[in-house]
């Protein structure tokens, strides 16, 4: 993603981001029936500065979308400078925040969304609002890490060479992803999401910004419009999943990327193959087999729909950080933070903490 592409609204010590006016109106309206409202804060404080910082947060999803409304993205960078920057393709919003030297340099963000449960009726194709050909193509569309050709390419041909519909193509990368993949619990964080490796490694173990990153790679190189939907979980499932939900306001470590894929006649159609692996390692007992009942109930919804006990944050690949002389990230789903020495592990808590909570709000129905 190409800094030029960036939209930047300055803003200072603190500030807040809320949809434009023609939303707004709808978003701060009660919220219709089936929607959770959820507050999503997250705070976080460089333990070992070195000279001036720099911060980066995701925002919550700045698009509004069947399954996520986004109220506002407040944020306060005290003794610092901050402001929000937008990548409108990617529903892309990046609290970039300052700090000079000798400042105690915390950032806080906090989000207010509401969700509500996604699913796909594939009885009635034809339904779906017209298609926006240019979201299409950027979602047809190689990153570093998701490259369309080569070994992407042959294997998406294999996969999908019985299937005469995109629907049907769709199904054939899910259920192969579903078949041929394993959730690893010793990948750090959610992955890294470099398909081409995996698939020439025949390493094909991983998590969700993996086995998620893998389909989206796939689907897009047999044709078919897909993005990854990187976010966070923010409650308990309330399907009698206790993989798939949290077990705390404390969700600091419950990051999770999705994905969908667009096709004709139905629109955006949710997906997470990643998520039924989860189920597959991590559902008590544990290392379930697929053909386990509570497995194929999973198997079977998440072609097609998603429990909205989560908040998306964007689509967006290749993210420049504003600011940064380092290279993009490949994601933007955790805090990342550089100092005078250069760009923080993000996953180690020991110069990084960060705490993500979430808190659900009363809703009224509309």
């Amino acid at each position: 993603m190409n800094r030029r592409d960036f939209l930047q609204s300055a803003g200072a010590v603190s500030a807040s981001l809320t949809l434009p006016k023609s939303a707004r109106l709808f978003a701060e309206g009660a919220p219709s029936n089936g929607w959770r409202t959820f507050e999503v804060k997250t705070r976080v404080e460089i333990l070992k500065p070195s000279g001036a910082i720099r911060v980066w947060l995701p925002t919550a999803l700045l698009n509004k979308t069947p399954y996520q409304k986004t109220f506002s993205n407040q944020f306060n960078a005290e003794g610092g400078t901050a402001r929000i920057v937008e990548s409108k393709a990617d529903g892309l919003g990046i609290v970039v925040a300052e700090f000079p030297a000798g400042v105690k340099p915390v950032l806080t963000l906090t989000s207010r969304v509401a969700t509500k449960n996604y699913k796909t009726d594939f009885s009635t194709p034809g339904k779906a609002p017209k298609a926006d050909l240019a979201e299409l193509e950027h979602f047809l569309r190689p990153t570093q890490l998701l490259p369309t050709g080569g070994i992407v390419k042959t294997a998406a041909t294999e996969i999908a060479s019985g299937a005469k519909t995109d629907l049907e193509k769709a199904r054939a990368i899910y259920e192969w992803i579903v078949d041929n993949t394993f959730r690893n619990p010793k990948t750090r964080g959610c992955g890294i999401g470099d398909i081409r490796f995996m698939l020439e490694s025949k390493d094909l173990g991983g998590k969700c910004a993996d086995l998620n990153a893998l389909y989206v790679g796939l689907a897009r190189a047999a044709g078919l419009p897909a993005r990854d939907v990187y976010g966070i979980r923010v409650a308990k499932s309330e399907l009698g999943y206790k993989s798939l939900g949290t077990a705390s306001e404390n969700i600091s470590k419950a990051q999770h990327c999705r994905a969908e894929v667009y096709i004709g006649g139905y629109g955006w159609v949710p997906v997470d193959p990643a998520d039924v692996r989860k189920v597959v390692l991590e559902e008590p007992p544990g290392n379930r087999p697929l053909n386990d009942e509570m497995v194929k109930k999973a198997r079977a919804r998440l072609f097609g729909s998603w429990e909205m006990n989560w908040m998306a944050y964007n689509f967006a690949h290749d993210v420049a950080l504003s600011g940064s002389a380092g290279a993009p990230v490949g994601f933007l789903m955790y805090p990342q933070a550089e100092t005078a020495d250069g760009r923080l592990d993000c996953l180690d808590p020991e110069s990084f903490q960060y705490e993500v909570t979430s808190r659900e709000m009363p809703s009224t129905n509309g």
